[in-house]
């Protein structure tokens, strides 16, 4: 069973991309802040993380760069959500080690699509 993590700062956007996540058969957890999410990451890394781009705590690449420089037997497939097109944002994140980004609000086939391509979804 893939595994996720959704780190926003958002209860609705954790809630609805929970449900769609988790009726797909995978297993999620939930964090508000870069901190709660390195927390949770240092115990149980996921396979995919969705990132809001826009947390009240940390910046996402930074965020980016300390998931990546965790002891893990492997590194997790980072996704980038952000509200509106900031390229600039997207190149640091992938610059730090994000594999890709998607807009909010995303729909249920969009969030899904991103799973298939990184082959954690059917």
């Amino acid at each position: 069973m893939a595994r996720c993590l959704i780190i926003d700062d958002s209860s609705v956007i954790r809630k609805v991309a929970k449900r769609i996540l988790s009726s797909a058969g995978m297993m999620v957890t939930e964090a508000a802040t870069g901190e709660e999410a390195i927390a949770l990451s240092a115990h149980e890394m996921a396979d995919i993380i969705i990132l809001d781009s826009s947390l009240p705590d940390m910046e996402s690449s930074a965020l980016v760069r300390e998931l990546m420089a965790l002891p893990a037997d492997f590194k997790p497939h980072i996704l980038l959500c952000l509200s509106a097109l900031d390229l600039g944002a997207i190149m640091r994140a992938k610059r730090a080690g994000a594999k890709g980004y998607m807009l909010k609000p995303f729909t249920r086939t969009q969030l899904l699509e991103h799973f298939r391509e990184f082959r954690f979804a059917a």
